[in-house]
């Protein structure tokens, strides 16, 4: 197609009336769903590039670390198991110990699911009720935190896709912890026009924020994620690639300036029933 053709196919679709913002959210909020959730009927390999930079920006230091991530017992979370470290793949004999170890859990679970069936189907109903409660809680104050504005159309990855703008609201009172560090993000989302799915998400710092993980964190403002998605077998849409960049101070002392990148690759259907029985992953 050539270039005019392109811009014949822009301009046509800039023309067409947006959707009406509250019907098209309506719409979009019924497909929100946690990517943890949806990743749970799957085996993925996830490709991890974590890059450690100077003050210029430039790369000093760099590894790729490659996961075959495979379902959690259920209740628990997803399992990974190392599998290549900058291009070196995991020696054999490391691999075979790990899934020793597997086994092992997954034969215990199926002794508590034999001698307690009802006492350990409820507490995987419990785990499962308070995930979706504290999802959904998130989901609300999205639209507590942000002012949503419809920008126009755009093509992402092929996806005719509504673009959107959220600014957060200076008196916004979310609920969440969740919510309040949102406060402290501007975002861009793609949205799926046929099928109200997220696409594409981009966020950027706006202040510097605190987070707790065991040492204080304080992530610079500036700093920004991207997180892609794309349909898979035709059927779902899941993680595909989820980049950050930008700087963070560890302790209140050391600053660390990084970018990293994980890719999701190889999805299939994880058919194993692991309440009773468990099949290490092959090595692709």
């Amino acid at each position: 197609m050539s270039v005019a053709c392109l811009l014949a196919v822009a301009l046509a679709a800039q023309e067409r009336p947006l959707p009406e913002r509250e019907a098209f959210l309506r719409e979009t909020r019924k497909h929100l769903q946690s990517d943890t959730s949806l990743q749970s009927s799957y085996v993925y390999v996830e490709t991890r590039r974590e890059q450690k930079l100077d003050k210029g920006g430039r790369v000093v230091e760099e590894s790729v670390k490659v996961f075959e991530s495979v379902p959690g017992l259920p209740g628990e979370s997803r399992w990974e198991r190392l599998i290549a470290e900058n291009g070196r793949p995991r020696p054999a004999a490391e691999l075979e110990k790990v899934d020793r170890d597997r086994q092992r859990q997954a034969e215990a679970l199926a002794r508590r699911l034999t001698e307690q069936p009802a006492k350990e189907r409820a507490r995987q109903e419990r785990v499962l009720a308070e995930q979706r409660r504290k999802f959904e809680a998130i989901v609300d104050d999205i639209l507590i935190v942000f002012d949503i504005e419809m920008r126009g159309r755009e093509v992402v990855e092929g996806h005719d896709t509504i673009a959107l703008l959220l600014t957060p609201r200076p008196q916004a009172k979310p609920r969440t912890h969740q919510g309040r560090q949102l406060q402290k993000f501007s975002l861009r989302a793609w949205i799926s026009e046929s099928d109200h799915e997220l696409v594409r998400l981009d966020a950027e710092a706006i202040e510097t924020l605190s987070m707790g993980l065991g040492v204080m964190v304080r992530l610079h403002k500036g700093s920004q994620l991207s997180f892609l998605r794309r349909r898979v077998n035709d059927e779902v849409w899941l993680p595909a690639a989820v980049h950050f960049s930008g700087g963070a101070r560890v302790a209140l002392v050391r600053t660390l300036r990084r970018s990293s990148t994980s890719e999701f690759s190889g999805y299939r259907k994880f058919s194993v029933d692991t309440a009773t029985t468990y099949e290490p992953p092959k090595t692709q």
